[in-house]
């Protein structure tokens, strides 16, 4: 049994929820999804201590809506880098084949407040600092890079001792898990965490309870969730039925309850209004909680 949510254009939907941890009790079977009301928030999203919501624009940068419903600037634009082909010098450029635009995805929050943020067409991982201002070049690699969607799903993991990441499809159609460690960002320091060699689209990503990491599939023939166990990579078990109810899945996150809320981004269906939902996908799990800083 597949639970729709709600109906949507699920394209410009991610959803950002704090989970408490919560005691499960019993439910539906593992792995079970429902379509269920919901108020999701726009795409790369996060919230801080007061719950105020902060999303990527691409025009706008990081902007703040705040509990009466007023948005404020938070950072500036991300820049438009040129590609570190052209050879430029003294100028902050991009490792892509391509010269390609900014593209902000996903945001994830540390404990200090500092905002990392994925630039999928850039091969960028920039670092809003505390306070908003001027992004920051955090990280950059061409592997990393893509013709089409690179960097994308981001959070950090429990510990806040390491970045996670998703590279949706690589220069060579390949999917990746990365991670790169939050006090020392350099290439010699990236760590492979999964591998999709079958060009799956790995896209947003969330730490569950314990050992697991749950990673949306977007490509539309492999649609689905894979559960890694994050000690070793490995992956525990794959939640696919592509089409039905799984589309072109990509934001994910925990409701607190033993759910997984699911945005489906209608690829596979061709884009059918009836396929932009939101699923509930009962896992079991409460699901980590995310930082939510204390900002000014």
């Amino acid at each position: 049994m597949f639970k729709k949510i709600t109906t949507m254009a699920a394209a410009t939907v991610a959803l950002v929820l704090v989970v408490s941890g919560v005691a499960l009790g019993a439910g539906p079977q593992y792995g079970d999804a429902t379509v269920h009301a919901r108020v999701p928030t726009p795409p790369g999203s996060a919230v801080d201590s007061t719950g105020r919501i902060y999303v990527l624009n691409t025009q706008l940068g990081m902007v703040r809506r705040t509990l009466d419903g007023a948005q404020q600037p938070y950072s500036e634009p991300f820049p438009d880098l040129p590609s570190c082909l052209l050879g430029l010098p003294g100028t902050p450029c991009s490792p892509t084949p391509l010269d390609m635009p900014p593209l902000p995805n996903d945001i994830a929050f540390d404990d200090a407040g500092n905002a990392y943020v994925s630039d999928s067409m850039q091969a960028t991982i920039w670092l809003v600092p505390a306070g908003g201002g001027r992004p920051q070049i955090w990280f950059q690699d061409q592997r990393l890079a893509s013709e089409s969607i690179g960097v994308n799903g981001l959070r950090l993991d429990p510990t806040r001792s390491h970045v996670y990441f998703t590279v949706t499809t690589d220069l060579r159609d390949q999917g990746w898990v990365y991670r790169l460690p939050v006090a020392n960002p350099i290439a010699g320091a990236l760590e492979v965490v999964h591998h999709y060699p079958l060009g799956e689209g790995p896209d947003g990503l969330a730490f569950g309870e314990g050992d697991k990491l749950y990673v949306a599939l977007a490509v539309p023939d492999r649609s689905g969730i894979s559960v890694l166990r994050v000690s070793d990579g490995s992956e525990k078990i794959r939640l696919s039925n592509p089409l039905d109810p799984y589309d072109s899945p990509a934001g994910i996150a925990f409701d607190g309850e033993g759910s997984l809320l699911v945005t489906n981004h209608a690829f596979a269906s061709d884009e059918l209004p009836e396929q932009f939902t939101v699923l509930e996908v009962w896992v079991e799990d409460g699901g980590s909680p995310l930082a939510t800083p204390l900002l000014p």
